[in-house]
């Protein structure tokens, strides 16, 4: 089966979302389309055919500190960088009636996907970044090869990573 995510627009159907976390469910429902608007995130969508959301996920720009990479990624970043330019896959969920059917995986790769395209040619990005919600959102992404970063419990996976995924 084919999956195309596309940008959230205002035919999509965002109130019945429902992925079992409230904060999840509450970001589609309230503020994704006021942080496309503010150039904050970028929210992609997977849709049904009547516009009925099965998952999203968001992508944004950040940094982080070149002294908090591990030791063999750091070394190879130029010293006069004090922050490294990343990704950000702020949001990742999946309807309660799509779970267990891989979508998650399917909107993961997608987002990676997408990043290791834009890093190649349009915005600088050596690594892609995540805040996982809890231990459930951590182990989904260990599976893939992110790594904790020593602060704040955020995990990331370097560009070159990604592109051996592909």
């Amino acid at each position: 089966m084919t999956y195309i995510t596309v940008p959230l627009e205002t035919g999509h159907n965002r109130s019945a979302f429902s992925c079992g976390k409230e904060i999840l469910d509450q970001y589609i429902q309230k503020q994704a389309r006021q942080d496309m608007k503010r150039h904050l995130a970028v929210v992609f969508v997977l849709p049904d055919e009547s516009g009925r959301i099965k998952g999203y996920y968001t992508l944004s720009n950040d940094s982080i500190s070149r002294d908090i990479v591990p030791p063999g990624i750091q070394k190879k970043m130029p010293q006069a960088y004090r922050n490294l330019p990343v990704s950000l896959l702020g949001r990742l969920a999946v309807d309660n009636e799509f779970q267990k059917q891989g979508l998650g995986e399917q909107l993961l790769l997608d987002a990676l996907h997408r990043c290791a395209d834009i890093a190649e040619t349009e915005i600088g990005s050596m690594a892609v970044v995540v805040d996982p919600l809890d231990k459930e959102a951590i182990l989904f992404y260990e599976q893939y090869g992110f790594i904790f970063l020593p602060t704040r419990g955020r995990m990331f996976i370097p560009m070159k990573t990604i592109k051996q995924l592909f």
